[in-house]
């Protein structure tokens, strides 16, 4: 299941924690991100042990600027406040493959 962002508080607090968290920057205007976002919700589904997140660049600016997110889509990997892995763009296999990175994390 992947879960909404609401505030950047919350962001902080579950990129600080042990787990593996991958989250979606996207806009709702952004046509890219519409393709790839049921993507992203099956994978989700798919993969045990990784916290999945989304993260609307327009509603929560304050977090897109502190992970210097530049292009929408961009996937993000965290696990204990680091960023493990990264994808800018609409590409199924390269987020593929930074979810089964980051689950072995």
């Amino acid at each position: 299941m992947v879960k909404a962002v609401a505030s950047f508080e919350e962001f902080k607090q579950i990129i600080n924690s042990d787990k593996v968290a991958i989250f979606d920057f996207w806009a709702t205007w952004c046509g890219p991100c519409r393709v790839i976002s049921p993507i992203f919700e099956k994978l989700a589904s798919q993969v045990e042990g990784v916290e999945f997140y989304k993260v609307d660049v327009d509603e929560q600016g304050e977090i897109s600027q502190e992970v210097g997110v530049r292009a929408m889509p961009t996937f993000i990997a965290f696990k204990g406040g680091n960023k493990i892995g990264e994808v800018v763009g609409a590409n199924p296999a390269k987020l593929q493959e930074l979810i089964q990175n980051a689950a072995k994390a």
